[in-house]
This record gives structure tokens, C-alpha cells and sequence, in this order.
């Protein structure tokens, strides 16, 4: 992050949209970080500088591509994202498709929307109810829910997610990944 940061003079937006990351990142497979290559990271900015020159950011576009029921809208959220870098051939960094638990776009969307934490920004809580977060789904997260019998499958679906949403709901009506940090921290604690 810091070499991103560093690379953007701290402005990633403007050098995503502008195309200078095209400046600092290779497109080719050189190992960019841990399984990532730079031809991901390549593609990636490419899908962003598209979404940037057609919709402006990220949130318009997730304003464009969802409805507004409440109760899905995250769903709809992380199925518009993961079609739209589908279609722009952006692979190994956001799934091809919701059927997976799509844990890296429900954790940046908890981070956009959640506030009161040291980890959440919080800038987007008017376009999403905390209601409809879905919990990111690790290794972790699912070994202590099973313990805890809120799920019974070890798989790491987008079903699962939201089975463990749905129980964590009865729990925390308002905010259901309050129980995030408790259910990471614990199985990470665990080892």
C-alpha cells in the first residue's frame, strides 16, 4: 500500500484516472506482491480508470448498478463489481462472479461503509445500510463460527456468508459485522 501511495504522491484517484499508474506498474508477470503480478495490478487500474472516465468513482457506479432494497443491496453491490471487472478482464484480484464469498469486496465495502472503528472509513454510509453488509468470510471467521455452530459448512460461499450474516443479524440487528473483529481475533488467537 505504502509503495502505492508513494507512487500516487498520496492522490490514488487522480493517478488511476489520469493513467500515470501505467508509469510505475509493468504489465507483465513479475511478481507484484505475494500472489499477485504486476499484470494484475495493471488490469485492475485499467478496469478503475474505465469506471473512473464513465461513472466518476466507484460509488456512483455502485449507484448506477444497484437498486435500492435495503436487505440485497450489498449482494447487488458485490455482483455489479465483480460482473463489471469480469467484462473488463481485470482477473485475479476481484471474483468472476458473487457465487464465491467475495471476502476482499465485502471487507472493502465494510471498510467504505462502516464507521466507529479504527479500520472502517466510513465515507460511504449513506449509499449502504450497515443492515445489509455481508461478513468477509476467511478461514478464521468460519472455524470459530462453526465452533460457535452459527453455520455448518466450511465452504466459503457467498450462501454461507450470508447464512452467518443472517445469524449474526439476530445478534446485532443494526450492524451484524460488529462481530467481525470478535470471530477474526478469536481464531487468529486460536493458533
Amino acid at each position: 500500500i505504502q509503495y502505492l501511495l508513494d507512487c500516487s504522491r498520496n492522490e490514488p484517484y487522480e493517478w488511476i484516472k489520469s493513467g500515470k499508474y501505467k508509469l510505475d506498474i509493468p504489465n507483465d508477470d513479475t511478481c507484484f506482491y505475494r500472489l499477485y503480478t504486476n499484470a494484475m495490478m495493471y488490469g485492475l487500474f485499467n478496469a478503475l480508470q474505465a469506471m473512473y472516465e464513465v461513472y466518476g468513482d466507484m460509488k456512483n457506479f455502485i449507484r448506477c448498478h444497484t437498486g435500492h432494497n435495503d436487505d440485497n443491496f450489498q449482494l447487488e453491490a458485490v455482483e455489479a463489481i465483480c460482473h463489471y471487472f469480469q467484462e473488463q478482464e481485470a482477473v485475479g484480484i476481484v471474483p468472476k462472479n458473487a457465487s464465491s464469498s467475495c471476502k476482499r469486496v465485502c471487507m472493502f465495502l465494510r471498510w467504505m461503509v462502516r464507521t466507529d472503528s479504527p479500520v472502517d472509513l466510513g465515507i460511504w454510509s449513506d449509499l449502504i445500510s450497515l443492515r445489509s453488509l455481508i461478513m468477509p468470510l476467511d478461514t478464521h471467521v468460519i472455524q470459530q463460527s462453526l465452533q460457535l455452530g452459527l453455520i455448518t459448512s466450511k465452504t466459503t460461499s457467498m450462501s454461507v456468508a450470508r447464512k452467518l450474516t443472517d445469524k449474526l443479524l439476530e445478534i446485532f440487528p443494526d450492524d451484524p459485522l460488529k462481530a467481525d473483529f470478535a470471530l477474526f481475533g478469536y481464531g487468529v488467537n486460536q493458533k
